[in-house]
């Protein structure tokens, strides 16, 4: 679907965005990662269509100059006319896209119901929450019926009921189109996400699926709890390391691999230990951000 080849942009001498490069497939969501500064939203302007870059390709559906009205756009701080009511709003966003009157009126009704608008069709959006604006905006980059949907911080604006309600709007929205987005809130990445991009300093410090992107950071962190004390005891088993206990009858350590981990738990067995927890430490997408964004 949206395919981009060693993507640069530079502001006089400072590049904001080096051999950026990755692809969008067909009904797949992708999220954008990266710290305040890492070129995010200066790509995703490149990609709408409202910069030009310094160099390198932007292809959609195989196209260098594709057709803008294949592209819907939120940004993160979406503006409209105050005196505009949402009706009158989505109505003129419509005819700029190219649609005619007649489908704008089929149209509009739909597309505020799905954004759960319809209440405050005929509200002027000068009375608008900014949560309100930002479903608004999300009705307006959907109206046209886009193959790319790009969003910007889709729900930086949105309190938790409504962050829920829009991640559920992404999920049914990528069964007909591709979705990008750019986020600070991992959690939600990790909810509706096929593949990650993460930038640091305007490159691509990782891509890929998200679960290839845990296992490749996943580590043998294990925890172990019993009744008894396991204080000197765990310390002779060869394969066990890094230990550090939470109390006598509590440790986090490290081991090899999880066969490590059905040994310790025979060994336990054996050694009459009243075994009350044993886990191994799963990462969170937090704490794989984190460990590529610091490496």
């Amino acid at each position: 679907m949206l395919s981009i080849e060693s993507l640069c942009k530079s502001y006089r001498h400072h590049p904001a965005v080096k051999n950026v490069s990755f692809h969008v497939n067909k009904n797949e969501c992708v999220a954008l990662l990266g710290p305040n500064g890492a070129g995010k939203t200066t790509t995703l302007h490149m990609l709408a269509g409202l910069l030009a870059p310094t160099s390198g390709t932007i292809k959609l559906l195989g196209e260098k100059k594709p057709d803008r009205r294949l592209i819907g756009y939120l940004p993160q701080y979406p503006a409209f006319y105050s005196w505009m009511t949402a009706n009158e709003c989505l109505t003129f966003a419509g005819r700029l896209s190219g649609l005619t009157k007649k489908k704008c009126r089929e149209e509009v009704g739909g597309m505020l119901e799905f954004v759960g608008l319809q209440e405050s069709a005929h509200k002027r959006i000068g009375g608008y929450s900014g949560g309100m604006k930002q479903r608004l905006g999300l009705a307006q980059a959907l109206l046209h019926q886009p193959k790319l949907l790009i969003l910007d911080e889709p729900v930086s604006a949105l309190d938790p009921a409504g962050r829920f309600e829009v991640l559920d709007m992404m999920r049914e929205l990528k069964k007909h189109m591709a979705v990008l987005f750019s986020t600070h809130v991992l959690h939600d990445a990790e909810q509706v996400c096929d593949q990650v991009v993460i930038m640091k300093s305007g490159e691509v410090s990782w891509k890929g699926e998200l679960q290839q992107l845990k296992k490749l950071h996943q580590t043998n962190v294990f925890t172990l709890s019993v009744k008894e004390n396991l204080k000197g005891w765990l310390e002779d088993k060869p394969y066990v390391s890094a230990i550090v206990y939470i109390n006598p009858s509590q440790a986090v350590f490290e081991l090899p691999g999880i066969h490590a981990g059905r040994a310790l738990l025979s060994d336990c067995i054996r050694a009459g230990l009243t075994v009350t927890h044993f886990e191994q430490k799963t990462e969170s997408l937090e704490d794989v951000y984190l460990q590529v964004v610091h490496a």
